[in-house]
C-alpha cells in the first residue's frame, strides 16, 4: 500500500497484463485488471477504456459481489464503450445464467460527477488506441470568504442576517488518473497537471522501443516525461505501467534520468511478487 499526500493507493498495473488503482478510502478504484481480491470491495469502478488488461476482471468483480450480499456496482466507462460493455455483461449473464446486478453508467469528457456529497469525479479525453478517458477525483469544502476572514462573529452574523452569502465552494483536485495515453495529455488538460496526485503510465524506457513506436501504440514514453518535466505542477507523481521487458532495477535506473524538479516527486510503481517480468526476444 502506497501513500502519497496523504492518498492510500493499492495499484498492480504491468503494461498489457494487468492495471488496477485501488483508492480503498474512497470506495472505488480506476479500472479493475484481473480483479484483485481487495477489489471486491469496492463498489466503484471508474473504467478507462475496454482493453483487457484494464477491463478483463469485471465479471468477476461483480459476479463475487453479488455472492458475498455486497450491493451492486457501479461501472463508469467511455460512452463510446457503452452498447458492447453491455453485450458483454448480457454474455455472461447468460453463460452463468446468474443476475450479475451492476449499474453501467456511459461518461463522456467534461461529465462531472458525485460520488459523495463532498467528493466528485471529472472525466478527461485521454489519448489512445480506443476511447478512452481519464478521470480526476476533486472534493468541495464550504470556506469563509476572503472578505470576512477575520471578520467579528457579530459582523459575520450580521451579514447573514441582512440575506448575504459569507461561505463560498473551494474545489480541490486530489488525484488525477489518466490510464493508457499519450503524452499529450498532460499538455492538453490542466486538471491532470494541477492534481495533487497524478497517476500516469510511462510503459516505455530506452531504445528498445522509440518514442514514435511508443506514440503509435498510445503510450508514454520515458524520453517525453524529460521532455515535459516542467509541465508536472503536482505534488507527487505515480508513474505505472512499466512494459514487462524492464526489470525492478531497470525502472529504477531509468527513473535517475529525469530532471531534479520531477525527480524529487515521482516514483516507480514497481514489480511485486509473484509477477516476474517477462523478456521478450523481440526487444
Amino acid at each position: 500500500m502506497l501513500e502519497l499526500c496523504g492518498e492510500q493507493i493499492d495499484a498492480i498495473s504491468v503494461g498489457g497484463l494487468e492495471t488496477c488503482i485501488q483508492l480503498p478510502k474512497r470506495k472505488l478504484c480506476f479500472d479493475i485488471g484481473r480483479c484483485p481480491p481487495s477489489a471486491v470491495r469496492l463498489p466503484n469502478v471508474l473504467f478507462t477504456h475496454a482493453h483487457v488488461d484494464h477491463m478483463g476482471g469485471v465479471a468477476h468483480h461483480c459476479a463475487q459481489r453479488d455472492l458475498m450480499g455486497m450491493s451492486p456496482p457501479k461501472y463508469f466507462l467511455p460512452e463510446e464503450s457503452a452498447g458492447a460493455f453491455d453485450a458483454l455483461l448480457a454474455a455472461w449473464r447468460t453463460l452463468s445464467q446468474s443476475a450479475l446486478p451492476c449499474e453501467v453508467i456511459p461518461v463522456k469528457p467534461g461529465d462531472k460527477i458525485a460520488l459523495s456529497r463532498n467528493q466528485w469525479f471529472q472525466a478527461f479525453r485521454a489519448v489512445h488506441r480506443i476511447p478512452s478517458i481519464g478521470y480526476v477525483i476533486g472534493s468541495t469544502k464550504r470556506k469563509l470568504k476572503k472578505d470576512l476572514q477575520g471578520a467579528s462573529q457579530q459582523t459575520i452574523r450580521k451579514a447573514v442576517h441582512a440575506g448575504h452569502s459569507v461561505a463560498e465552494e473551494i474545489d480541490s483536485l486530489e488525484i488525477a488518473f489518466c490510464g493508457d495515453t499519450c503524452i499529450d495529455v498532460l499538455k492538453r488538460e490542466p486538471e491532470v497537471r494541477k492534481a495533487k496526485v497524478l497517476v500516469l503510465e510511462m510503459t516505455f524506457l530506452d531504445q528498445r522501443v522509440s518514442v514514435e513506436s511508443a506514440r503509435a501504440h498510445g503510450h508514454v514514453h520515458l524520453e517525453e516525461v524529460i521532455r515535459h518535466a516542467h509541465l508536472f505542477e503536482n505534488q507527487q507523481v505515480l508513474f505505472t505501467h512499466f512494459s514487462s521487458r524492464y526489470r525492478n532495477d531497470e525502472i529504477l535506473q531509468a527513473m535517475k534520468r529525469l530532471p531534479p524538479s520531477l525527480s524529487v516527486k515521482a516514483q516507480p510503481l514497481l514489480f511485486q511478487p509473484p509477477f516476474a517480468p517477462v523478456r521478450n526476444d523481440n526487444g
